[in-house]
Order: C-alpha cells, then structure tokens, then sequence
C-alpha cells in the first residue's frame, strides 16, 4: 500500500458502545468529514457486507464501496474498496481505557504508478482528516455528555451528510 496513517484519541466512553455506534455505517456522515452520501446495508454489518459511499476529497468527489474484512464486535472492524479510484484498506479500533476507550482510525492504500509523487501530500491530508473525524467521533457519542446521540432518550441531531437507504 502506498500511504499507511494512523491516528488515535481517548474517548471517555466505554468501547463497547464507541464501538458499537463505529459499526452502524447509518452513523458515518455524522462523524466522517467530507462524506456526502452512504447507502447503508439491509442488516446489521458482517464481513462481506458492503457499505456504499460518496465523499469528497482534495477537491474530488470520490464514490466508493468498501467491504468488510474483519468484524470483531466491541473491538473492531476492518474493511476494503472494492470499488473506488484507488485501492484502501480501512480500520476501526477500539481498546478499553480504564472507564473510558482509545480509538484507531487507520488507513492504508492509495495511488500508484506517477501519482505515488503525490504520496506525502496525500499522507498529511489523510492524516488531518482523521483527526478532524475523531474528533467528531468524540463528540458525536457524548465524550461529555456522557451518552450517544440517537440511544432511547436522546434525539439525533440530523447529519451532515445524506443517508441512503439500501438499492432493492
């Protein structure tokens, strides 16, 4: 793979819950900046599901399905473009913190031939991003208001972004 950033923070949530809001892609325009669109799957995700999404960056506008790889429920979820511009791998990890959890967002792959010259660029721009998006992760599931948004009891804000149902 071309590009491989890594980038984690301290959440004062529990991991099981972090983790559980990270699985439900219907959560993902809330939390990942320049995401556009998502078509979220029929059921709950398991590997070999596929989460369809539209985002936008360095300028672009970028469609891509990504595939789950590996799903350990609590702890966390890997995944692959299967259709996208350029090759990626994708991981979210999530490790108990004493009462809270640490969070690893990860992403592999890139371009390659003659635009691998772009890599250290594409590098630092991934990298701001992810941090930007845990940011919004820490947030969104209530690093201080010690509850995520959208459980019983608690509205959603509406998203930043569309949220497709599945194509029938």
């Amino acid at each position: 793979m071309a590009i491989d950033v890594s980038v984690s923070r301290a959440i004062e949530r529990p991991a099981e819950a972090v983790a559980g809001y990270l699985a439900d892609p219907a959560h993902d325009p809330e939390w990942i900046g320049g995401l556009v669109e998502v078509q979220v799957p029929d059921a709950p995700l398991a590997v070999g599901a596929r989460v369809e999404r539209v985002a936008r960056f360095m300028g672009r506008r970028i469609e891509y399905v990504l595939e789950v790889t590996a799903l350990e429920p609590g702890r966390r979820l890997a995944m692959r473009s299967v259709r996208a511009p350029l090759p990626m791998e994708v991981t979210y990890a999530v490790e108990p913190a004493g009462a809270g959890c640490t969070v690893t967002l990860r992403v592999a792959g890139g371009p390659g031939g003659l635009a691998r010259l772009a890599h250290p660029l594409m590098a630092r721009q991934v990298r701001r991003n992810l941090a930007g998006d845990l940011e919004r992760l820490a947030a969104r599931v209530g690093a201080q208001a010690g509850a995520i948004p959208g459980a019983p009891g608690r509205p959603s804000p509406p998203p930043r972004a569309r949220t497709r149902p599945p194509r029938s």
